[in-house]
């Protein structure tokens, strides 16, 4: 566990967008609640403490994140990013290290680029004029939407607009912020103090820090992801269906690689929670969903609906079959449609 480092993963949004009355972090992404997603990949840093930031149906987020080892902090008044990040002050205490901020809503984050942006601010923080801060950025061909990220010739951070204060010379820049900091505790929360709300939103914003560490002549580095679809924040349904595709691709990738066949994988759902041995093969339209288990060898027809089941090797599910807790023995044969 590294004690030195503290996780903030702000979740108090209501996410207007998605046109819900459910929280926007509770909407499911490939079968789990999307900030499910940020959590596990957070997991592998060993932060010494993970603090969710919960607001907008603060019951509801926290009992859906109760399965994980996380402190929660209230904001009450949604008055910016900057303002929520502000109140884990009184939970992280001074001089413990560097503290990465996340948003609740990046379901696509991979464990090993907040590996590998942790190892690079470490390195480049390390020495009297090291980085205080690294911003994870991406370059993408349409930022609209997006903070771009102002830098210098040497490629060291100095400032962030957001699209709506942006100016028509700003607002063609590519390199975008994904909301991902590692910055040292104690400057984090110096640089917050000083933040103003004169914006057009009205708000605190978090990005704000950049410019006051600048200021204060504090190196800040940038990350570049080399995957900009990774730091995708969902904030639509469109969005949401883009995300559930992204880890529905993934998934079956890696199952190929392990020695699983597949008829048109774009078509198949194979739960985080499921199980498949090699020498599988899956036909297409195939949901294997819940706890379910298949043994080496076995062979899941067409359309096939398999949920929280345990089939040993070398069986044959017929096409179109609905099954649900079912074990089946080595080598059993299931006739099509059949449903139980």
């Amino acid at each position: 566990m590294k004690k030195n480092l503290s996780v903030v993963i702000l979740a108090a949004g209501k996410g207007t967008r998605m046109k819900s009355n459910k929280a926007k972090v509770l909407h499911e992404v490939f079968f789990l609640p999307m900030i499910h997603h940020v959590l596990t990949a957070v997991e592998p840093l060993q932060a010494g403490r993970t603090v969710v930031i919960v607001g907008h149906q603060r019951q509801a987020v926290s009992a859906a994140i109760a399965g994980f080892k996380t402190e929660t902090v209230v904001q009450e008044e949604q008055l910016g990013t900057g303002h929520a990040v502000l109140l884990t002050e009184k939970v992280i205490p001074a001089g413990t290290g560097d503290v990465m901020i996340l948003c609740g809503d990046t379901p696509l984050l991979r464990p090993e680029s907040l590996t590998a942006m942790l190892a690079q601010h470490r390195a480049s923080g390390a020495g009297a004029h090291g980085a205080v801060c690294t911003l994870m950025t991406a370059h993408v061909a349409d930022p609209y939407g997006y903070g771009r990220v102002l830098t210098t010739t040497d490629g060291e951070v100095i400032g962030i607009v957001e699209e709506k204060d942006g100016t028509p010379e700003e607002k063609v820049i590519k390199i975008i912020n994904t909301g991902i900091y590692l910055i040292k505790r104690d400057a984090l929360f110096t640089a917050l103090a000083s933040v103003d709300r004169n914006n057009a939103q009205g708000e605190f914003y978090l990005t704000d820090i950049i410019e006051k560490l600048v200021i204060s002549n504090q190196k800040v580095c940038q990350f570049i992801t080399p995957d900009p679809d990774e730091v995708l924040g969902v904030n639509s349904r469109l969005e949401l269906a883009l995300a559930h595709a992204e880890i529905q691709r993934r998934r079956n990738q890696a199952l190929m690689l392990a020695g699983v066949s597949m008829e048109s994988p774009e078509s198949i759902v194979v739960a985080l929670s499921a199980k498949v041995e090699s020498d599988c093969l899956l036909e297409p339209s195939v949901r294997l969903l819940g706890t379910t288990r298949l043994g080496r060898g076995c062979r899941v027809g067409q359309g096939a609906i398999l949920t929280n089941c345990r089939i040993d090797a070398s069986c044959e599910i017929g096409p179109y079959s609905c099954l649900t807790g079912v074990t089946l023995t080595a080598a059993s044969v299931i006739p099509p449609l059949t449903c139980r």
